[in-house]
């Protein structure tokens, strides 16, 4: 049945928005004003703002919003400058003229205590000089940075490994595996750090090592890696359990399972991409915590020993010198406050960045 031309134009006009019937143009036509598109009715800023998200994706979204955030920005900055300085350690030693085995014992008073101004500050040292043993504060405080980085982000990765293979495998399987697994999350909890660390580290050390016997720093810092990793991990695991387990119920995963997809492809192919979000947020924030531990087991005299420069190690022989040399315990002590403050308003600014419902 043919229709006349009235009336096919009538037809065609039901179901379409009732703007679009006064203007007399399709709603799908790009032609057609402004005032028809979804959105027209935003301000120019709003509308600007919802086209810079269009057809990103996520990790491109998460960026722009932490390129947004002012305080991840600046936190970021201040990390990569004293990454820079902690990898061009030998550089700036080459540069300054002073190594950290120095010993400037000809710039100490009789009672070993640096001379001049602020403990010794001046153009040759730019921190000072420790008492005693006249060391260049700011040589050793580089190093000592460098070490602090290097075993806190070398702990970190291994800890995350471990906490991330744990944590797929028993949210994924389940069951018995699932079990063993939290059991054995539960009992590390379940141990006092401090009191494990303290009782573990010598004992590690007479084995293979007398007491008379000079320790590497290469086995120090393995054994700090190691007591991280033994008890690190646990947050992590239970993290991705729980990521995994909201997960392997999905449709996407019920089609790879149909498809005959191997525990590999559905672990590592399937799973891990969908929960990359918290795990580096987790990394993150796991950073701060090992700096602060190591400087903490250095400080007792169980972590980085001497000569090996420490910072936690200079803040420990710092302290008997609070009132008559200030400046030896402020630099050091400064320096782990600003790079652990930095990590932590990092981590919440990478937080927030990934999460699409915060509204910060």
């Amino acid at each position: 049945m043919s229709l006349s031309p009235g009336e096919g134009a009538a037809l065609a006009g039901v179901g379409a928005p009732a703007s679009a019937r006064a203007v007399g143009g399709d709603p799908l036509d790009p032609e057609r004003p402004d005032v028809d598109r979804p959105g027209a009715d935003l301000p120019d800023a709003d509308r600007a703002d919802r086209d810079r998200f269009v057809g990103r994706s996520p990790g491109q979204l998460a960026w722009t919003r932490l390129r947004a955030n002012r305080t991840a920005m600046a936190s970021g900055a201040v990390l990569i400058l004293l990454f820079v300085v902690a990898l061009a350690a030998p550089l700036i030693e080459r540069l300054y003229g002073v190594g950290p085995g120095e010993r400037f014992q000809d710039a100490l008073d009789g009672y070993g205590m640096p001379l001049g101004y602020a403990g010794g500050v001046s153009s040759e040292h730019w921190f000072g000089l420790e008492p005693r043993s006249g060391g260049d504060i700011f040589i050793r405080m580089v190093y000592g940075l460098r070490t602090s980085l290097f075993i806190a982000f070398a702990a970190a990765v291994v800890t995350s490994a471990i906490g991330v293979v744990a944590g797929t495998v028993a949210g994924y399987l389940g069951g018995w595996v699932d079990t063993l697994i939290s059991w054995c999350t539960d009992f590390v909890l379940a141990m006092p750090f401090l009191v494990v660390a303290l009782a573990l580290t010598p004992t590690l050390t007479l084995r293979f090592y007398g007491q008379r016997e000079a320790i590497p720093v290469s086995f120090q810092v393995t054994v700090l890696i190691v007591i991280f990793a033994a008890f690190g991990w646990t947050s992590t695991a239970r993290l991705v359990r729980g990521q995994v387990i909201a997960l392997r119920e999905r449709e996407f995963i019920e089609a790879a399972r149909a498809c005959g997809a191997g525990l590999g492809h559905m672990l590592f192919r399937q799973l891990l991409p969908n929960v990359w979000a918290p795990i580096l947020v987790s990394f993150s924030l796991a950073l701060p915590a090992f700096i602060t531990s190591e400087a903490a087991l250095s400080f007792l005299g169980i972590g980085i020993l001497d000569p090996t420069p420490d910072l936690g190690r200079m803040i420990a022989r710092s302290l008997d010198y609070l009132q008559t040399d200030p400046a030896y315990v402020f630099f050091p002590g400064i320096t782990i406050f600003v790079l652990v403050f930095a990590f932590n308003l990092f981590g919440d600014a990478l937080r927030d960045a990934l999460d699409p419902r915060s509204t910060r």
